[in-house]
Protein backbone atom coordinates (compact mmCIF):
# COMPACT_ATOMS: atom_id res chain seq x y z
CA UNK A 1 0.00 0.00 0.00
CA UNK A 2 1.36 2.87 -1.04
CA UNK A 3 1.45 6.10 1.49
CA UNK A 4 1.35 9.75 -0.71
CA UNK A 5 2.26 13.06 0.38
CA UNK A 6 0.08 15.71 0.59
CA UNK A 7 1.10 16.95 -3.09
CA UNK A 8 0.42 13.50 -4.36
CA UNK A 9 -3.21 13.32 -2.31
CA UNK A 10 -4.34 16.37 -4.52
CA UNK A 11 -2.87 14.83 -8.00
CA UNK A 12 -4.61 11.67 -7.16
CA UNK A 13 -8.10 13.68 -6.64
CA UNK A 14 -7.35 15.80 -9.49
CA UNK A 15 -6.74 12.18 -11.30
CA UNK A 16 -9.96 10.55 -10.17
CA UNK A 17 -12.23 13.84 -10.88
CA UNK A 18 -10.72 13.70 -14.73
CA UNK A 19 -10.78 9.99 -15.37
CA UNK A 20 -13.34 8.53 -13.61
CA UNK A 21 -15.17 11.30 -14.50
CA UNK A 22 -16.56 12.98 -11.79
CA UNK A 23 -17.16 16.59 -10.67
CA UNK A 24 -15.30 17.71 -7.53
CA UNK A 25 -18.30 18.76 -5.50
CA UNK A 26 -19.76 15.17 -6.37
CA UNK A 27 -16.69 13.36 -5.32
CA UNK A 28 -16.68 15.05 -2.03
CA UNK A 29 -20.44 14.60 -1.84
CA UNK A 30 -19.42 10.56 -1.69
CA UNK A 31 -16.62 11.31 1.29
CA UNK A 32 -19.00 12.90 3.08
CA UNK A 33 -21.73 10.00 2.51
CA UNK A 34 -18.79 7.64 4.28
CA UNK A 35 -17.93 9.78 6.83
CA UNK A 36 -21.30 9.93 8.03
CA UNK A 37 -22.10 6.10 7.68
CA UNK A 38 -18.86 5.80 9.76
CA UNK A 39 -20.30 8.28 12.33
CA UNK A 40 -23.38 7.10 12.61
CA UNK A 41 -22.27 3.23 13.29
CA UNK A 42 -20.67 5.24 16.37
CA UNK A 43 -23.04 7.78 17.41
CA UNK A 44 -26.94 7.65 17.64
CA UNK A 45 -29.13 10.56 16.83
CA UNK A 46 -29.41 11.54 20.38
CA UNK A 47 -25.76 13.04 20.28
CA UNK A 48 -25.96 17.01 19.73
CA UNK A 49 -23.40 17.54 17.19
CA UNK A 50 -21.05 20.60 16.62
CA UNK A 51 -19.21 21.19 13.33
CA UNK A 52 -16.03 23.26 12.75
CA UNK A 53 -15.48 23.75 9.78
CA UNK A 54 -12.91 25.59 8.00
CA UNK A 55 -13.02 28.04 4.49
CA UNK A 56 -11.46 24.98 2.50
CA UNK A 57 -12.12 21.84 1.10
CA UNK A 58 -12.31 19.75 4.35
CA UNK A 59 -14.89 22.50 5.83
CA UNK A 60 -16.69 21.34 2.68
CA UNK A 61 -16.56 18.06 3.75
CA UNK A 62 -18.05 19.09 7.01
CA UNK A 63 -20.92 20.99 5.89
CA UNK A 64 -21.93 18.11 3.42
CA UNK A 65 -21.46 15.65 6.84
CA UNK A 66 -23.63 18.05 8.92
CA UNK A 67 -26.35 18.10 5.96
CA UNK A 68 -26.89 14.32 5.88
CA UNK A 69 -26.50 13.88 9.83
CA UNK A 70 -29.40 16.52 10.18
CA UNK A 71 -31.36 14.50 7.24
CA UNK A 72 -30.80 11.07 9.76
CA UNK A 73 -32.32 13.55 12.88
CA UNK A 74 -28.94 14.55 14.50
CA UNK A 75 -29.17 18.09 16.17
CA UNK A 76 -26.30 20.07 14.67
CA UNK A 77 -24.49 23.13 14.65
CA UNK A 78 -22.23 23.76 12.35
CA UNK A 79 -19.84 27.14 12.95
CA UNK A 80 -18.28 27.84 9.30
CA UNK A 81 -14.98 29.92 9.53
CA UNK A 82 -15.38 32.37 6.54
CA UNK A 83 -12.60 35.28 8.21
CA UNK A 84 -10.78 36.04 4.79
CA UNK A 85 -14.12 36.04 2.36
CA UNK A 86 -12.44 33.05 0.43
CA UNK A 87 -13.98 30.19 0.44
CA UNK A 88 -13.13 26.87 -1.87
CA UNK A 89 -15.70 26.46 -4.50
CA UNK A 90 -16.71 23.23 -2.73
CA UNK A 91 -17.18 24.82 0.94
CA UNK A 92 -19.33 27.28 -0.61
CA UNK A 93 -21.81 24.85 -2.58
CA UNK A 94 -21.86 23.34 0.41
CA UNK A 95 -22.45 26.50 2.68
CA UNK A 96 -25.52 26.61 0.54
CA UNK A 97 -26.67 23.21 0.75
CA UNK A 98 -26.61 23.02 4.18
CA UNK A 99 -28.06 26.75 4.44
CA UNK A 100 -30.91 25.70 2.17
CA UNK A 101 -31.62 22.31 3.91
CA UNK A 102 -31.73 24.16 7.61
CA UNK A 103 -30.44 27.46 8.04
CA UNK A 104 -30.52 27.55 11.65
CA UNK A 105 -27.75 24.95 11.72
CA UNK A 106 -25.16 26.77 10.13
CA UNK A 107 -23.56 30.25 12.11
CA UNK A 108 -21.16 31.66 9.59
CA UNK A 109 -18.12 33.46 11.27
CA UNK A 110 -16.56 36.55 9.98
CA UNK A 111 -15.44 38.59 12.92
CA UNK A 112 -16.37 37.55 16.47
CA UNK A 113 -16.53 33.76 17.85
CA UNK A 114 -18.51 33.25 21.04
CA UNK A 115 -17.79 29.74 21.30
CA UNK A 116 -20.57 27.15 22.12
CA UNK A 117 -20.82 24.67 25.29
CA UNK A 118 -18.80 21.42 24.58
CA UNK A 119 -20.07 19.46 26.89
CA UNK A 120 -19.50 15.50 27.55
CA UNK A 121 -22.00 13.18 25.20
CA UNK A 122 -21.50 16.19 22.90
CA UNK A 123 -19.81 15.12 19.50
CA UNK A 124 -17.73 17.86 17.92
CA UNK A 125 -17.05 16.96 14.25
CA UNK A 126 -13.14 18.81 13.55
CA UNK A 127 -13.10 19.82 10.07
CA UNK A 128 -11.13 22.84 9.88
CA UNK A 129 -7.61 22.33 8.37
CA UNK A 130 -6.78 19.09 6.34
CA UNK A 131 -4.04 16.91 4.21
CA UNK A 132 -3.66 20.51 2.43
CA UNK A 133 -1.87 22.07 5.96
CA UNK A 134 1.89 23.52 5.60
CA UNK A 135 2.70 25.48 8.64
CA UNK A 136 1.64 25.64 12.11
CA UNK A 137 -1.84 26.66 13.49
CA UNK A 138 -2.13 30.01 15.19
CA UNK A 139 -4.03 33.18 16.33
CA UNK A 140 -7.62 32.10 16.61
CA UNK A 141 -7.20 28.53 15.31
CA UNK A 142 -5.13 27.93 17.63
CA UNK A 143 -7.20 29.36 20.33
CA UNK A 144 -9.79 27.00 19.32
CA UNK A 145 -8.17 23.90 18.96
CA UNK A 146 -6.44 24.59 22.30
CA UNK A 147 -10.42 24.97 23.68
CA UNK A 148 -11.59 21.57 21.94
CA UNK A 149 -8.86 19.95 23.05
CA UNK A 150 -9.71 21.24 27.36
CA UNK A 151 -13.43 20.02 26.73
CA UNK A 152 -14.95 16.76 27.83
CA UNK A 153 -16.66 16.39 24.29
CA UNK A 154 -16.26 13.47 22.52
CA UNK A 155 -14.03 14.55 18.91
CA UNK A 156 -14.14 13.27 15.43
CA UNK A 157 -11.49 14.72 12.84
CA UNK A 158 -12.05 14.36 9.04
CA UNK A 159 -9.21 13.12 6.77
CA UNK A 160 -6.48 14.35 9.47
CA UNK A 161 -6.57 16.14 13.06
CA UNK A 162 -6.53 19.74 12.36
CA UNK A 163 -3.11 20.97 12.90
CA UNK A 164 -1.02 17.84 12.00
CA UNK A 165 0.59 17.85 9.08
CA UNK A 166 0.98 14.76 6.50
CA UNK A 167 4.55 14.39 6.44
CA UNK A 168 6.62 16.70 8.45
CA UNK A 169 6.04 17.87 12.42
CA UNK A 170 9.25 18.64 13.69
CA UNK A 171 9.03 22.30 14.03
CA UNK A 172 5.16 22.07 14.69
CA UNK A 173 3.55 23.62 17.51
CA UNK A 174 1.63 20.75 19.46
CA UNK A 175 -0.42 22.23 21.64
CA UNK A 176 -2.55 23.65 18.80
CA UNK A 177 -2.92 19.92 17.44
CA UNK A 178 -6.67 18.69 17.58
CA UNK A 179 -6.52 15.90 19.99
CA UNK A 180 -9.28 13.28 18.05
CA UNK A 181 -11.06 10.64 19.85
CA UNK A 182 -11.50 8.97 16.17
CA UNK A 183 -9.91 9.86 12.88
CA UNK A 184 -11.53 9.00 9.61
CA UNK A 185 -8.76 9.44 7.02
CA UNK A 186 -9.84 9.30 3.22
CA UNK A 187 -8.75 6.28 1.29
CA UNK A 188 -5.17 6.24 2.56
CA UNK A 189 -3.30 6.73 6.17
CA UNK A 190 -0.97 9.85 5.80
CA UNK A 191 3.13 9.49 6.78
CA UNK A 192 2.67 11.27 10.11
CA UNK A 193 -0.18 8.79 11.06
CA UNK A 194 3.00 5.86 11.23
CA UNK A 195 4.68 7.76 13.98
CA UNK A 196 4.55 7.31 17.59
CA UNK A 197 4.22 10.63 19.04
CA UNK A 198 1.49 11.72 16.29
CA UNK A 199 -1.03 8.73 18.43
CA UNK A 200 -2.03 11.03 21.03
CA UNK A 201 -3.68 13.35 18.13
CA UNK A 202 -5.27 10.69 16.26
CA UNK A 203 -7.53 8.34 18.59
CA UNK A 204 -8.67 5.42 16.58
CA UNK A 205 -8.06 5.76 13.37
CA UNK A 206 -10.74 4.48 10.12
CA UNK A 207 -9.47 4.77 6.82
CA UNK A 208 -12.51 5.34 4.27
CA UNK A 209 -12.23 3.56 0.82
CA UNK A 210 -13.89 6.96 -1.43
CA UNK A 211 -12.84 4.89 -4.45
CA UNK A 212 -10.19 7.48 -5.79
CA UNK A 213 -8.82 6.13 -8.92
CA UNK A 214 -6.76 2.40 -8.55
CA UNK A 215 -5.24 3.42 -12.16
CA UNK A 216 -3.78 6.74 -10.24
CA UNK A 217 -3.02 5.12 -7.40
CA UNK A 218 -0.93 2.81 -9.40
CA UNK A 219 0.58 5.57 -11.73
CA UNK A 220 2.02 7.65 -8.51
CA UNK A 221 5.13 7.18 -7.54
CA UNK A 222 5.34 7.20 -3.80
CA UNK A 223 8.47 7.34 -1.87
CA UNK A 224 6.54 5.39 1.07
CA UNK A 225 4.88 2.16 0.82
CA UNK A 226 3.44 -0.12 4.14
CA UNK A 227 4.02 -3.87 3.44
CA UNK A 228 0.66 -6.19 3.39
CA UNK A 229 0.65 -9.77 3.62
CA UNK A 230 0.01 -10.33 -0.07
CA UNK A 231 3.37 -8.41 -0.27
CA UNK A 232 5.26 -11.45 1.65
CA UNK A 233 3.61 -13.95 -0.26
CA UNK A 234 5.11 -13.34 -3.15
CA UNK A 235 8.77 -13.29 -1.79
CA UNK A 236 8.31 -16.40 0.03
CA UNK A 237 10.99 -18.94 -1.49
CA UNK A 238 9.82 -22.66 -1.95
CA UNK A 239 11.49 -25.60 0.29
CA UNK A 240 12.72 -27.96 -2.29
CA UNK A 241 11.28 -31.04 -1.75
CA UNK A 242 14.49 -32.91 -2.01
CA UNK A 243 16.90 -30.39 -0.30
CA UNK A 244 19.51 -31.23 2.57
CA UNK A 245 20.72 -29.22 5.33
CA UNK A 246 23.53 -28.22 2.91
CA UNK A 247 21.70 -26.20 -0.03
CA UNK A 248 19.47 -24.70 3.12
CA UNK A 249 22.41 -22.14 4.06
CA UNK A 250 24.95 -22.10 6.21
CA UNK A 251 24.53 -18.84 8.97
CA UNK A 252 27.04 -17.88 11.33
CA UNK A 253 25.75 -15.64 14.49
CA UNK A 254 28.46 -13.80 16.69
CA UNK A 255 26.73 -12.56 19.81
CA UNK A 256 26.63 -13.00 23.27
CA UNK A 257 29.65 -11.81 25.86
CA UNK A 258 29.62 -13.51 29.13
CA UNK A 259 26.29 -12.67 31.04
CA UNK A 260 24.54 -12.00 27.95
CA UNK A 261 24.57 -15.44 26.86
CA UNK A 262 20.66 -15.11 26.17
CA UNK A 263 20.99 -12.84 23.52
CA UNK A 264 23.34 -15.61 21.60
CA UNK A 265 20.67 -18.27 22.27
CA UNK A 266 17.56 -16.17 20.58
CA UNK A 267 19.68 -15.12 17.46
CA UNK A 268 20.42 -18.49 16.97
CA UNK A 269 17.16 -19.96 17.52
CA UNK A 270 15.29 -17.78 15.71
CA UNK A 271 17.94 -18.42 12.71
CA UNK A 272 17.02 -22.29 12.72
CA UNK A 273 13.80 -21.61 13.25
CA UNK A 274 13.14 -19.30 9.68
CA UNK A 275 14.42 -22.89 7.77
CA UNK A 276 18.55 -22.45 7.45
CA UNK A 277 20.12 -25.68 7.19
CA UNK A 278 22.77 -25.47 9.58
CA UNK A 279 24.56 -22.26 12.27
CA UNK A 280 26.88 -21.86 13.47
CA UNK A 281 26.74 -19.37 17.09
CA UNK A 282 30.59 -17.63 17.93
CA UNK A 283 30.52 -16.76 21.10
CA UNK A 284 32.91 -16.49 24.79
CA UNK A 285 33.74 -20.43 25.94
CA UNK A 286 32.15 -19.18 29.01
CA UNK A 287 28.87 -19.35 27.32
CA UNK A 288 29.03 -22.86 26.80
CA UNK A 289 26.63 -24.44 28.37
CA UNK A 290 24.10 -22.22 28.04
CA UNK A 291 24.03 -22.71 24.79
CA UNK A 292 24.98 -26.46 24.37
CA UNK A 293 21.80 -26.76 26.54
CA UNK A 294 19.33 -24.39 24.96
CA UNK A 295 20.39 -24.85 21.19
CA UNK A 296 22.22 -28.59 20.57
CA UNK A 297 20.66 -28.23 17.04
CA UNK A 298 23.77 -25.39 16.28
CA UNK A 299 27.12 -25.65 16.20
CA UNK A 300 29.22 -23.32 18.52
CA UNK A 301 32.68 -21.99 17.99
CA UNK A 302 34.35 -20.52 20.58
CA UNK A 303 36.13 -17.00 20.83
CA UNK A 304 39.72 -17.69 22.91
CA UNK A 305 38.79 -14.97 25.28
CA UNK A 306 36.82 -16.20 27.96
CA UNK A 307 33.69 -13.51 28.41
CA UNK A 308 34.59 -11.35 25.07
CA UNK A 309 34.23 -11.05 21.05
CA UNK A 310 38.16 -10.51 20.70
CA UNK A 311 39.06 -11.61 17.26
CA UNK A 312 37.62 -12.00 13.57
CA UNK A 313 36.77 -15.39 12.43
CA UNK A 314 37.03 -16.69 8.84
CA UNK A 315 33.26 -16.19 6.82
CA UNK A 316 34.55 -18.20 3.91
CA UNK A 317 32.16 -21.12 4.76
CA UNK A 318 28.70 -19.11 5.18
CA UNK A 319 26.27 -17.89 3.43
CA UNK A 320 25.04 -15.01 5.80
CA UNK A 321 26.62 -13.39 9.22
CA UNK A 322 24.50 -11.43 12.54
CA UNK A 323 26.78 -9.83 14.72
CA UNK A 324 26.19 -7.68 17.15
CA UNK A 325 23.77 -9.35 19.75
CA UNK A 326 24.91 -8.83 23.53
CA UNK A 327 28.40 -8.13 22.64
CA UNK A 328 29.30 -5.42 24.45
CA UNK A 329 31.90 -2.81 23.83
CA UNK A 330 34.93 -2.99 24.98
CA UNK A 331 37.40 -1.94 22.92
CA UNK A 332 39.26 -5.28 22.17
CA UNK A 333 35.50 -6.16 20.95
CA UNK A 334 35.58 -2.87 19.23
CA UNK A 335 38.65 -3.65 17.50
CA UNK A 336 37.59 -7.20 16.51
CA UNK A 337 34.02 -6.16 15.08
CA UNK A 338 35.25 -3.61 12.39
CA UNK A 339 37.83 -6.39 11.79
CA UNK A 340 34.91 -8.54 11.15
CA UNK A 341 32.66 -5.96 9.13
CA UNK A 342 35.38 -5.34 6.61
CA UNK A 343 36.47 -9.01 5.67
CA UNK A 344 32.94 -10.67 5.59
CA UNK A 345 32.11 -11.08 2.25
CA UNK A 346 28.31 -13.11 2.48
CA UNK A 347 25.40 -10.30 3.31
CA UNK A 348 25.53 -9.52 7.25
CA UNK A 349 23.17 -8.25 9.86
CA UNK A 350 24.46 -5.85 12.05
CA UNK A 351 23.10 -5.27 15.07
CA UNK A 352 23.00 -4.03 19.13
CA UNK A 353 26.32 -3.72 19.98
CA UNK A 354 27.74 -3.66 16.45
CA UNK A 355 25.60 -0.71 16.11
CA UNK A 356 27.01 0.76 19.48
CA UNK A 357 30.08 0.64 18.46
CA UNK A 358 29.87 2.02 15.34
CA UNK A 359 28.85 5.03 17.32
CA UNK A 360 31.81 5.15 19.41
CA UNK A 361 34.44 4.79 15.73
CA UNK A 362 32.38 6.80 13.85
CA UNK A 363 34.79 7.18 10.98
CA UNK A 364 34.45 3.08 10.57
CA UNK A 365 31.29 3.78 9.01
CA UNK A 366 33.30 4.25 6.23
CA UNK A 367 34.89 1.18 5.95
CA UNK A 368 31.01 -1.01 5.91
CA UNK A 369 30.74 -3.13 3.26
CA UNK A 370 27.75 -2.13 0.70
CA UNK A 371 24.41 -3.93 1.06
CA UNK A 372 25.02 -4.37 5.14
CA UNK A 373 21.84 -4.68 6.71
CA UNK A 374 21.48 -2.53 10.08
CA UNK A 375 19.00 -2.85 12.60
CA UNK A 376 18.69 -0.06 15.14
CA UNK A 377 16.30 1.09 17.97
CA UNK A 378 15.58 4.92 18.40
CA UNK A 379 17.97 5.31 20.50
CA UNK A 380 20.73 3.27 19.25
CA UNK A 381 19.99 5.28 15.84
CA UNK A 382 20.55 8.53 17.69
CA UNK A 383 23.97 7.40 19.08
CA UNK A 384 25.03 6.96 15.81
CA UNK A 385 23.33 9.82 14.05
CA UNK A 386 22.86 12.08 16.43
CA UNK A 387 19.68 13.00 18.89
CA UNK A 388 15.99 13.62 16.35
CA UNK A 389 13.40 16.26 17.38
CA UNK A 390 11.18 13.82 16.39
CA UNK A 391 10.35 10.46 14.12
CA UNK A 392 10.24 11.69 11.08
CA UNK A 393 13.60 13.40 11.11
CA UNK A 394 15.12 10.14 12.41
CA UNK A 395 13.60 8.83 9.78
CA UNK A 396 15.21 11.22 7.17
CA UNK A 397 18.39 10.74 8.72
CA UNK A 398 18.07 6.95 8.28
CA UNK A 399 17.32 7.40 4.81
CA UNK A 400 20.02 9.52 3.78
CA UNK A 401 22.31 7.25 5.91
CA UNK A 402 21.18 4.48 3.46
CA UNK A 403 21.62 5.83 0.53
CA UNK A 404 25.36 7.30 1.49
CA UNK A 405 26.43 3.56 2.75
CA UNK A 406 24.18 1.77 0.38
CA UNK A 407 23.15 0.05 2.93
CA UNK A 408 19.78 -1.44 4.61
CA UNK A 409 19.02 0.35 7.53
CA UNK A 410 15.45 -0.76 9.75
CA UNK A 411 14.67 1.29 11.90
CA UNK A 412 12.29 -0.47 14.93
CA UNK A 413 9.33 0.73 16.44
CA UNK A 414 5.83 0.14 16.15
CA UNK A 415 5.93 0.59 12.98
CA UNK A 416 9.16 -0.32 12.17
CA UNK A 417 10.84 1.20 8.91
CA UNK A 418 13.03 -0.32 6.12
CA UNK A 419 14.94 2.64 4.58
CA UNK A 420 16.43 1.21 1.04
CA UNK A 421 20.09 2.52 -0.86
CA UNK A 422 17.86 3.84 -3.41
CA UNK A 423 15.95 6.36 -0.55
CA UNK A 424 12.76 4.23 -1.00
CA UNK A 425 11.29 3.50 2.86
CA UNK A 426 9.15 0.61 3.29
CA UNK A 427 6.77 0.72 6.58
CA UNK A 428 5.51 -2.97 8.28
CA UNK A 429 2.01 -3.45 9.41
CA UNK A 430 2.65 -6.66 12.19
CA UNK A 431 3.51 -6.15 15.53
CA UNK A 432 2.06 -4.83 18.53
CA UNK A 433 3.38 -3.27 22.10
CA UNK A 434 3.78 -6.79 23.76
CA UNK A 435 6.75 -6.72 21.48
CA UNK A 436 8.42 -4.27 23.59
CA UNK A 437 10.46 -7.03 25.78
CA UNK A 438 14.68 -7.06 25.99
CA UNK A 439 15.24 -9.23 23.57
CA UNK A 440 13.02 -8.99 20.62
CA UNK A 441 15.61 -7.30 18.48
CA UNK A 442 18.00 -10.72 18.70
CA UNK A 443 14.92 -12.57 17.53
CA UNK A 444 14.64 -10.15 14.74
CA UNK A 445 18.58 -10.42 13.88
CA UNK A 446 18.28 -14.29 13.92
CA UNK A 447 15.40 -14.38 11.53
CA UNK A 448 17.13 -11.71 8.72
CA UNK A 449 20.23 -13.54 8.95
CA UNK A 450 18.69 -17.46 9.04
CA UNK A 451 16.59 -15.67 5.67
CA UNK A 452 20.09 -14.31 4.12
CA UNK A 453 21.43 -18.02 4.49
CA UNK A 454 18.38 -19.58 3.04
CA UNK A 455 18.98 -17.51 -0.22
CA UNK A 456 16.75 -14.67 0.03
CA UNK A 457 18.18 -11.46 -1.17
CA UNK A 458 18.89 -8.56 0.99
CA UNK A 459 15.70 -6.32 0.16
CA UNK A 460 13.46 -9.49 0.46
CA UNK A 461 14.66 -10.55 3.83
CA UNK A 462 14.91 -7.71 5.28
CA UNK A 463 10.76 -7.62 4.34
CA UNK A 464 9.92 -10.93 4.73
CA UNK A 465 11.64 -10.94 8.34
CA UNK A 466 10.37 -7.91 9.68
CA UNK A 467 6.59 -8.71 8.92
CA UNK A 468 7.38 -12.33 10.57
CA UNK A 469 8.86 -11.14 13.81
CA UNK A 470 5.90 -8.82 13.76
CA UNK A 471 3.44 -11.57 12.53
CA UNK A 472 4.63 -13.99 15.55
CA UNK A 473 4.18 -11.23 18.15
CA UNK A 474 0.53 -10.45 16.89
CA UNK A 475 0.13 -14.86 17.27
CA UNK A 476 1.88 -14.79 20.32
CA UNK A 477 -0.23 -11.55 21.76
CA UNK A 478 -3.84 -13.06 20.62
CA UNK A 479 -2.55 -16.29 22.50
CA UNK A 480 -1.13 -15.15 25.47
CA UNK A 481 -1.76 -11.49 26.06
CA UNK A 482 0.54 -8.23 25.15
CA UNK A 483 1.58 -8.15 28.76
CA UNK A 484 3.24 -11.63 29.23
CA UNK A 485 4.57 -11.88 25.40
CA UNK A 486 8.46 -12.61 25.87
CA UNK A 487 11.51 -12.71 23.20
CA UNK A 488 11.68 -16.45 23.06
CA UNK A 489 7.71 -16.51 22.45
CA UNK A 490 8.52 -15.31 19.10
CA UNK A 491 10.66 -18.01 17.75
CA UNK A 492 7.91 -20.24 19.46
CA UNK A 493 5.23 -18.75 17.10
CA UNK A 494 7.48 -18.26 13.72
CA UNK A 495 5.88 -21.68 12.59
CA UNK A 496 2.12 -20.51 12.87
CA UNK A 497 3.31 -17.28 11.07
CA UNK A 498 4.97 -19.27 8.17
CA UNK A 499 2.04 -21.62 7.91
CA UNK A 500 -0.50 -18.56 7.97
CA UNK A 501 1.67 -16.83 5.22
CA UNK A 502 1.76 -20.32 3.18
CA UNK A 503 -2.41 -20.95 3.61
Amino acid sequence: MKIFTSAQIHELDKFTIEKEPIKSIDLMERAAKAITQAITEVWSNQTPVIIFAGPGNNGGDALAVGRMLCDKGYEVSAYLFNVTGNLSDDCATNRKRLYDKKSKALIEVTQEFEPPQLEAGTLVIDGLFGSGLNKPLAGGFASLVKYINSSPAKVVSIDTPSGLMTEDNTYNVRANIIRADLTLTLQLPKLSFLFPENQQFIGKLKVLDIRLSKEGMEKIDANYTVIEENDIRKRLLPRDPFAHKGKMGNALIIAGSYGMGGASVLATKACLRVGAGKVTTHTPKRNSMILQISVPEAIIQFDREETIFSEAVDTEDFKAVGIGPGLGTSEQTAIAIIAQLRRTQCPLVADADAINILSNHRAWLQQLPKGIIMTPHPKEFDRLEGPSTDSFERLMKARDLAQRLQAYIMLKGHHTSLCLPDGHIMFNSTGNAGMATAGSGDVLTGIITGLLARGYKQEDACIVGMYLHGLAGDIAARELGEESVIASDLIQYLPLAFKRLKE
